[in-house]
């Protein structure tokens, strides 16, 4: 189950602009489970979601802590178009989860209990590179496929200043 590690040197394969969406939450009280648990079983509904239709535009996800606290997502879009699409379709898993949230939040119940944040990034073509060695796909080359370093360059000048034909 484990990926394999590429030997040397690779860079990710991505082409033309590339659309990261970070999403979390922080826990501000642990005893009140009632409020936060929710929420954190609610972002693996949505990527079981996303993952059965790949047409919606999610190419990868990695779930990641930062705290005993703090758990949040690193999600590689196609687009800003689909990841918009997709946060603002009625009937999604997101859609339900932020009817519910706005509704508790309206009402008052929700305050300092638990946090929520998401940092939207679209990086033109030719602002962003990558570098990896003896890893297996990660990141930016899981969603958008690995090549070796060289076919963009060993420095990262190079590789940032790549173009898509």
């Amino acid at each position: 189950m484990f990926a394999r590690p590429a030997q040397g040197f690779t860079t990710a394969a991505a082409e033309g602009d590339v659309a990261v969406l970070l999403i979390g939450m922080r826990i501000n009280h642990f005893w009140a489970v009632h409020h936060w648990l929710p929420v954190l079983v609610a972002m693996p509904r949505m990527l079981r979601e996303l993952g059965k239709d790949s047409g919606k535009g999610l190419l990868k996800s990695v779930l990641l802590t930062a705290s005993p606290r703090t758990y949040y997502v690193v999600q590689y879009w196609e687009s800003k178009e689909k990841l918009y699409a997709y946060a603002q379709s009625s009937g999604t898993v997101h859609h339900k989860a932020w009817q519910l949230a706005n509704r508790k939040i309206r009402a008052g119940r929700t305050h300092g209990h638990v946090g929520l944040w998401h940092e939207t990034y679209i990086a033109p073509e030719g602002s962003y590179e990558s570098i990896y060695f003896d890893m297996p796909p990660f990141g930016l080359a899981a969603a958008h496929g690995s090549l070796p370093v060289e076919r963009r360059g060993r420095r990262a000048a190079d590789r940032f200043a790549h173009r898509s034909a």
